[in-house]
């Protein structure tokens, strides 16, 4: 059975001063954080700065020390992680890897691909997906059950440019025909921020946060990437006229883009 969907604009993650402490040090320190139904909250930060615990956190993985965590219901959250290993030696298709995780028959599984652009790789070995048919094939998978949150670390990771544009046009596609809605975890700034809602800047403390042009604008980002990213994000919009097909490649009649 399918979760219970929440209302539009209902809380679905609701982190409250968490803090995380391992071996004396502050991993996370007094974080709050919040994804409502509809929205892609994307988390940025430099490398150390508690992205990867703050998503192992929110998905119950890892106990805070100090604070309160409000998940919804079990079941309604879906996890992709930055990377998949499989084992080299072990032949399996795409079919074969949905149902390790998920037990269900061809067609909900074609369906699911059929929403990240990917149907037609259903019985392709794992071994043999590109870059960017890997990361579609993943979201397919996080999608089977029509979860309430998508939780993407790194969602682009071993994406060339063309194939990160498409995926981020992807998430959004997703996030629009699931009603559902997304935190991300990404360093892929200039794109990522034509393509979220709200932009969470963590440094083990909440930096700064709120729509992607106030916070491209903040001192607090500027003193985590530098002044001369600030100011070129500030003034950066991602518009194209054309959509990126599995490999980064320009389609311009779309033709090859997920429709709903």
């Amino acid at each position: 059975m399918s979760p219970v969907q929440p209302g539009p604009g209902q809380t679905l993650l609701s982190l409250q001063n968490v803090s995380v402490i391992r071996r004396g040090e502050r991993i996370l320190d007094q974080v709050s954080l919040t994804v409502q139904r509809g929205e892609i909250v994307t988390l940025i930060g430099p490398n150390g700065s508690g992205k990867s615990t703050l998503v192992k956190t929110a998905l119950g993985l890892i106990k805070p020390d100090n604070g309160k965590i409000v998940r919804g219901p079990r079941g309604s959250m879906a996890y992709v992680p930055q990377s998949m290993g499989i084992d080299e030696t072990l032949p399996i298709t795409v079919q074969r890897f949905f149902r390790l995780h998920n037990r269900a028959d061809r067609a909900t599984y074609v369906a699911a691909l059929e929403q990240t652009g990917a149907a037609h790789l259903i019985d392709t070995s794992m071994h043999h997906l590109s870059g960017g048919e890997m990361r579609r094939v993943l979201l397919a998978r996080a999608i089977i059950r029509k979860p309430a949150l998508l939780i993407l670390d790194e969602p682009t990771a071993g994406v060339d440019i063309g194939g990160q544009a498409a995926l981020y046009t992807l998430i959004q596609h997703l996030r629009d025909k699931l009603q559902c809605g997304v935190l991300l975890v990404s360093h892929d700034l200039h794109i990522v921020m034509a393509a979220t809602d709200r932009v969470v800047c963590l440094n083990r403390h909440l930096c700064c946060s709120g729509s992607p042009e106030s916070v491209s604008q903040s001192p607090e980002f500027a003193n985590l990437f530098g002044d001369s990213l600030a100011r070129e994000l500030a003034v950066y919009h991602h518009h194209h006229d054309h959509e990126h097909g599995l490999h980064g490649e320009i389609c311009h009649d779309k033709t090859h883009a997920p429709h709903g």
